[in-house]
């Protein structure tokens, strides 16, 4: 067999190899430089079913229909969301061992927030341990059940804020308007720790001057507002969420807004996708760098998904 080449089959042979090469290397670059989707606002749940990881005697609800990981994580596939944060619910309270699942069940594609309780002994004590254990980034409070508020103005909530800043957590918040004043001090004292505020602040859940104050916390640098918990407008009060998310962006800016939501029991991955593009239309008039940026790199940076 002649296994010589002549100089025309050999330049060819050539281009093919070195173009092959260069799409080699800009198939790997365009992978290095491709902006993650990052959901950053969602529950898992065992179900009522599930006695390994039974609702705690405080629980103030109690999901029936289980949304496990495994579900969380086809639905991501199908949905092209690379990584999400699980946030740990309420009807768990302090009890972290169904988040644990979660996270061994994400193998790296799933981080977590933790809840513990400052006013309660001994909760924020097991805080350490759970950090060692999994992939927890941050700790989240509660303001907007009055019966269940946090210890405003006390040394127990400052132990709670110092304690998961000692860590390297975030601190999330979750609540009504009314009760942002509450967290100013710390906020204000605490400005190397990163401050994740949930649902936009939930403007509708209070009036339009309760929730200046959220605005006004996008002066601060350590502050980020997430784009999640979307109102609808055909429900009460019927009012338009567009306005608020652009003046939420002109405070905050593209650099500190995250987005999440559209996960629960009964998520397909078509669902979900469809939800993060509905987040998306609040956004759309925003250069596409930016939008990336809210969908995804700005969590994968926070979180450590990427630098």
């Amino acid at each position: 067999m002649n296994v010589c080449l002549s100089r025309r089959q050999f330049l060819e042979a050539a281009s093919v190899s070195v173009a092959a090469a260069v799409a080699g290397a800009h198939g790997a670059a365009e992978a290095r430089s491709r902006v993650p989707v990052v959901d950053t606002h969602l529950h898992c749940f065992a179900g009522k079913d599930d006695q390994r990881f039974p609702y705690h005697a405080r629980a103030p609800y109690r999901p029936e229909k289980p949304a496990t990981p495994d579900h969380l994580l086809k639905c991501m596939d199908g949905a092209g969301v690379d990584f999400a944060v699980v946030v740990h619910p309420e009807p768990y309270q302090d009890d972290h061992r169904y988040l644990e699942h979660c996270l061994e069940a994400g193998k790296g594609r799933l981080k977590g927030t933790c809840l513990f309780f400052s006013d309660r002994p001994g909760s924020i004590t097991r805080m350490p341990t759970l950090v060692k254990k999994c992939d927890v980034r941050t700790a989240r409070v509660h303001a907007y059940a009055p019966d269940r508020l946090p210890p405003f103005g006390k040394p127990e909530l400052r132990a709670f804020w110092k304690q998961a800043a000692d860590l390297g957590l975030m601190i999330q918040l979750h609540f009504e308007p009314r009760y942002a004043a509450g967290f100013q001090p710390l906020i204000e004292e605490f400005r190397d720790t990163k401050v994740i505020i949930d649902h936009l602040g939930r403007p509708f859940q209070g009036t339009p001057k309760e929730h200046e104050l959220v605005l006004r916390w996008g002066r601060l640098k350590h502050t980020v507002i997430k784009l999640s918990a979307l109102p609808r407008q055909d429900k009460y009060p019927h009012r338009d969420i567009a306005p608020i998310i652009r003046q939420l962006v002109d405070s905050y800016g593209a650099d500190r807004m995250i987005y999440g939501g559209g996960f629960n029991a009964d998520t397909t991955p078509k669902s979900y996708k469809q939800a993060r593009e509905h987040a998306r239309s609040f956004i759309a008039y925003l250069p596409e760098a930016d939008q990336r940026k809210i969908l995804g790199g700005n969590a994968a940076r926070l979180f450590g998904w990427s630098r």
